[in-house]
C-alpha cells in the first residue's frame, strides 16, 4: 500500500495501490501520515510523495466506505504534512485528481511530469472539500484558476498548471529526488521556520522558531563556512 524509501536525506513515500490508480482509502491516508513523520523523526530533511504506476493519486476510493473515520483520516493526513518541519515534495507522474490534488496541495512544492493532471470535481459527484483546500488552491495558483476547478469542475494539464504555479517544476521522479536533494542541504530550522510562517502558524510558535534560528549552530556555521571558502554543512541545531 505504501513502500518508504531513504535517499541519503531524502526520504521517498510511494503510494502503491495501483489497481485503484493509487486511490486513497482510510488506511493509505493513515499509513501516509505515519511513514511522513516516521521518517522525519528518522532524520529525513525532505520527503518525496509519488504515485506507483501511471497516476499519482487518482482520489479519495470511491469504493470505500465514508464516514467521521475516512474524513479524519483524510484531512488528518494532510493537515499533518503541512505541519511537518521538513519540505515535502509532490513528484506528480500522472493524475491528481480529487484527493490526489489535495495531497499536492499539501505538500511544498510540486514536480509534474508530462502527464499530470489536476481537477477537483466535487461538483460532479456532490461531495465537498474543506476550507484549507480552496483556500490553499487559491494562493498557490490564484483565484482564476481556484474558481474554475472548484466552481466549473474544470482539469488543467501539465503545462497550465506550470504557468499558474500550482506545478514549481516539470520533470520526473528523478528530477523531483535531484531537487530534494539540493533542497536537503539547506538550514534544517531556517527551512522549518519558513514552512511555519508560509503555512499560517501562530505568532508564539513563530517567534520561537525564528530564534532558534538566529541562536543556532549553523549560523555560526555558515559563518564560519564563508570565511573558509567552503559549503557549509548544516545540522540542523
Amino acid at each position: 500500500m505504501l513502500a518508504t524509501t531513504r535517499h541519503d536525506a531524502v526520504s521517498l513515500l510511494t503510494l502503491q495501490r495501483p489497481e485503484r490508480r493509487n486511490a486513497i482509502n482510510l488506511e493509505l491516508a493513515q499509513a501516509l501520515l505515519a511513514a511522513a513523520q516516521s521518517e522525519v523523526d528518522a532524520g529525513a530533511r525532505v520527503l518525496v510523495v509519488t504515485g506507483e504506476g501511471t497516476s499519482f493519486c487518482s482520489g479519495a476510493d470511491l469504493t470505500g466506505v465514508y464516514g467521521d473515520a475516512f474524513l479524519d483520516a483524510l484531512y488528518g493526513m494532510l493537515h499533518g504534512l503541512t505541519r511537518l518541519p521538513v519540505p515535502v515534495v509532490a513528484a506528480v507522474n500522472g493524475p491528481a485528481i480529487g484527493a490526489g490534488t489535495q495531497l499536492a496541495l499539501a505538500c511544498d512544492l510540486r514536480v509534474a511530469d508530462e502527464k499530470a493532471l489536476f481537477g477537483v470535481p466535487t461538483a460532479r459527484n456532490g461531495m465537498a472539500v474543506d476550507a484549507w483546500t480552496m483556500r490553499t488552491l487559491q494562493t498557490v495558483a490564484g483565484g482564476g484558476l481556484a474558481r474554475r476547478l472548484m466552481l466549473a469542475a474544470e482539469t488543467v494539464d501539465r503545462d497550465e498548471a506550470v504557468r499558474y504555479g500550482l506545478v514549481d517544476r516539470t520533470g520526473d521522479l528523478d528530477a523531483a529526488l535531484a531537487w530534494a536533494q539540493e533542497i536537503a542541504t539547506l538550514a534544517p530550522l531556517t527551512l522549518a521556520h519558513n514552512k511555519l510562517v508560509l503555512n499560517g502558524g501562530g505568532e508564539e510558535e513563530v517567534a520561537r522558531t525564528f530564534a532558534a534560528c538566529w541562536e543556532s549552530e549553523d549560523v555560526q556555521e555558515a559563518a564560519a563556512a564563508r570565511a573558509e571558502k567552503r559549503p557549509p554543512i548544516f545540522r540542523g541545531r
